[in-house]
Order: C-alpha cells, then sequence, then structure tokens
C-alpha cells in the first residue's frame, strides 16, 4: 500500500496550535490573530489535500465521486476519516472567507474557527496514519 507524508501536517498543526496559544494569552493581538488565521489557512490546505490524495490514490475512489469539495469531505466521513463532513465543510467554508477582503469581525470569527479545527485535523491526522 502507498503512504502518504504526514509530515508537512503534523508540522503544520504544531504550529496552528503554538499559535492558538499564543492567541489566547492576549486575544486583542491582530498580528496573533492574523499569523493564526495564516495557520489555519494552510492547515486547512494541506488536510483537504492529503485526503484528496489518499482518497484517488490509496482507496482508489472514481474522481466522478469527488467533484466538489462537499463530496470529498462525505467521502472521507463515509471512510470515517474525518467524523462529520459538516463540520470539515465548515473549516472549508471558513478558509474561503479570508481570502475575499479583510474585516475584522471576519477575521476573529475565522480565528475562532481555528480552533474548533485544530482537534477535527490532529483527529484527521491519526486517522490517516492508521490508514497508510
Amino acid at each position: 500500500m502507498q503512504e502518504l507524508n504526514l509530515d508537512p501536517l503534523a508540522k503544520a498543526l504544531k504550529q496552528l496550535e503554538e499559535g492558538l496559544e499564543q492567541m489566547n494569552l492576549n486575544p486583542d493581538d491582530e498580528l496573533r490573530r492574523d499569523g493564526v488565521i495564516q495557520r489555519f489557512e494552510y492547515s486547512m490546505d494541506l488536510s483537504w489535500k492529503l485526503l484528496q490524495r489518499y482518497l484517488k490514490v490509496i482507496a482508489q475512489i472514481d474522481d466522478a465521486s469527488i467533484r466538489t469539495k462537499k463530496d470529498l469531505f462525505r467521502e472521507a466521513a463515509r471512510l470515517r476519516l474525518v467524523a462529520d463532513a459538516g463540520s470539515w465543510i465548515g473549516h472549508y467554508e471558513a478558509r474561503n472567507e479570508t481570502s475575499h477582503s479583510y474585516n475584522v469581525e471576519v477575521a476573529k470569527k475565522v480565528a475562532e474557527e481555528a480552533k474548533v479545527f485544530l482537534p477535527d485535523a490532529i483527529a484527521l491526522l491519526e486517522s490517516l496514519r492508521h490508514a497508510t
């Protein structure tokens, strides 16, 4: 069975965890919040790309079954790689909100989403470790 390189995701999640710890020390620090958002963005991107690679290469799921990110997360939930497709769809939508325009309220919301995302992403990492 082919293996996935999970090291980049593990490192990204560790950085996100450290960023969240720093942000919790001073929640009004915009620079720390923005750093958490950036770490959330690349951690989310690594997560869905690893899921996609797993589904295509290892699980050999047909491309027609995963045309959208929603399909990707639903298929991952079906295979029990993630606990809840809806949560992952929410994480992905929050990640995309940051790229359209900068708004303080949106930034605060996305930083809060990063807190919810972290345990889900750690669980995904463990699922992928056991599945490959």
